[in-house]
């Protein structure tokens, strides 16, 4: 009989209690998407371009997708460059090795495929750049450091490219500040909008770097990314030992004409231009 007579507030009971659980995760959720967003924020605050007054930008490597702005005439003496993540075809590479007559040195561990470069000189290495030295899934990983050693690359002048599809973050918060310092440039791809380390990184890098380029990869673009609007995006990272910011550029720097599209037939999905709102153009 008190069962019976209990039955209703019972059910209430529950049916609060599920709407508190609903609330609950809602609320959740909200909190999560304010803080994500604010991630995103301030990565973008940190991916302010600044215009170098000694910097003549010059595109290497292919039009489209494997091509990268770098200041040409900060880039000799140049002892020897450095290329992570080439695939069957390394064109940044084969344009460095040729225009400068030296090596380069190539990692990747994904992808099996030895790049050729007719005129050119590559050097080849079967493992990839990580946090630290040893095999995961069968693939041998090891430091910027170690491997800049190990080729008896320490101190002498050298430039980077690199797409490692995220592990750069990793790979740049494992090396030390003054093996970084020694770099002159450094051209990549960074991908990803949500990962904590990647404000790490950025600020990092800017304690030795001035980030001159920046443009967005339109393989990536969505609106889950925003106010970045894409996931994956190239920089150019210059040396505060060699580049000089002209303090009258606006910051940031409007976007250089060699940018172009990764995929010429794809939309493109820039950031637009702060002073008039018009879209920066990212025409070849």
């Amino acid at each position: 009989m008190n069962s019976a007579i209990n039955r209703p507030a019972i059910r209430i009971g529950l049916v609060v209690a599920a709407f508190a659980v609903v609330a609950s995760v809602l609320i959740g959720a909200r909190v999560h998407g304010v803080a994500e967003r604010k991630l995103r924020e301030a990565i973008l605050a940190e991916l302010q371009p600044v215009t170098l007054r000694n910097c003549t930008l010059k595109r290497f490597g292919s039009a489209n997708d494997g091509g990268y702005l770098m200041c040409e005439n900060l880039i000799e003496p140049l002892d020897t460059g450095y290329s992570y993540g080439v695939g069957p075809n390394d064109e940044w590479g084969c344009e460095v090795s040729r225009r400068y007559h030296v090596s380069v040195q190539e990692y990747d561990c994904f992808d099996p495929a030895r790049p050729t470069c007719d005129g050119g000189r590559f050097v080849f290495h079967n493992e990839c750049v990580g946090d630290r030295t040893g095999n995961r899934d069968s693939r041998f990983f090891d430091t910027l450091e170690n491997q800049i050693s190990k080729n008896g690359d320490t101190g002498r002048r050298l430039i980077i490219k690199m797409d490692i599809e995220g592990g750069e973050w990793e790979s740049l918060l494992a090396a030390p500040d003054e093996l970084l310092a020694s770099i002159p440039q450094l051209a990549m791809e960074m991908h990803g909008f949500d990962d904590p380390k990647i404000l790490e990184v950025l600020r990092k890098l800017k304690r030795n770097f001035y980030l001159v380029n920046l443009h967005f990869n339109n393989w990536s673009c969505t609106s889950r990314a925003a106010p970045l609007p894409a996931w994956a995006y190239q920089v150019l990272w210059v040396n505060k030992h060699i580049g000089i910011v002209d303090p009258t550029a606006p910051v940031p720097a409007p976007m250089s004409p060699l940018n172009a599209p990764d995929s010429p037939t794809w939309p493109d999905c820039q950031l637009r231009a702060p002073d008039h709102g018009a879209a920066i153009s990212s025409d070849s």
